[in-house]
């Protein structure tokens, strides 16, 4: 399976923070006044009160921007870190990559001393969204072997509440679902390059899903057909915010 350090080069372009959305994860945190982001990635999100970000990628942690929290090259299923290191642990679009889900979540609740944010996207929901339904079916089956079901995650949490993430039409983080209203977006390979699942399903699946949603785009068939989300302003498209107070 291809890693950061192979996929994460241009995240800084096309992984850019939405504000809405880093206004969930801040209300999200509460009153936390130092936390602690696992699989920060190149730190979106992190708020001015981030003590110390752990990512694994060396690729990433070198697109971190200055000033941001100092970061430790480690994994997160095994945190050289003390108990009780921060008011909060956060982990954003990041517990699908995990090789070990039981353990990297048992090292959130560790190191967090009040609370633990997760943001995450319910599978259920995420691989219904026009594009893996329609164009990449075979990549949401691929999805499918990595995915985390929502309650299972909830309940490995100790009961977290779950927290609708709806996700705006002119969304500035590119992550899967962020184009929803903009198709012609999945056509440029520096969008699909800050996208790990085009990076992680053959070239060959996903060239074909992508000629097919060129000629829709062109004869007009996708905005027919989904004539739909152009009104609107955000969509559902299954993530959620995940919050264990301890």
């Amino acid at each position: 399976m291809a890693t950061y350090d192979s996929i994460g080069a241009t995240y800084a372009d096309t992984r850019r923070p939405d504000p809405r959305i880093a206004a969930r994860v801040r209300q999200a945190l509460g009153s936390a006044t130092s936390v602690i982001n696992v699989g920060a990635g190149t730190g979106s999100y992190e708020p001015s009160y981030t003590v110390l970000a752990v990512e694994p990628s060396s690729v990433m942690i070198a697109q971190r921007p200055a000033g941001s929290a100092p970061a430790l090259q480690a994994s997160a299923e095994s945190i050289p870190l003390a108990d009780d290191s921060a008011d909060a642990a956060m982990a954003l679009l990041t517990v699908h990559h995990w090789s070990d889900l039981e353990a990297g979540i048992g090292e959130l609740l560790r190191i967090a001393r009040q609370r633990v944010v997760v943001l995450t996207f319910d599978p259920g929901i995420n691989h219904r969204f026009w594009l893996l339904e329609e164009y990449l079916p075979e990549a949401a089956a691929f999805d499918s072997t990595r995915a985390v079901a929502v309650d299972r995650l909830a309940m490995l949490l100790g009961g977290a509440r779950i927290e609708t993430v709806p996700i705006p039409h002119d969304c500035t983080d590119g992550f899967l679902a962020a184009f929803w209203r903009r198709p012609e977006a999945y056509l440029d390979p520096e969008v699909r390059a800050g996208i790990s699942l085009f990076a992680q399903t053959g070239d060959e699946v996903v060239q074909q899903g992508l000629a097919r949603l060129s000629d829709d785009l062109t004869s007009g068939r996708w905005h027919r057909r989904h004539a739909d989300l152009l009104d609107r302003e955000t969509l559902d498209v299954g993530y959620r915010l995940l919050v264990a107070d301890l």
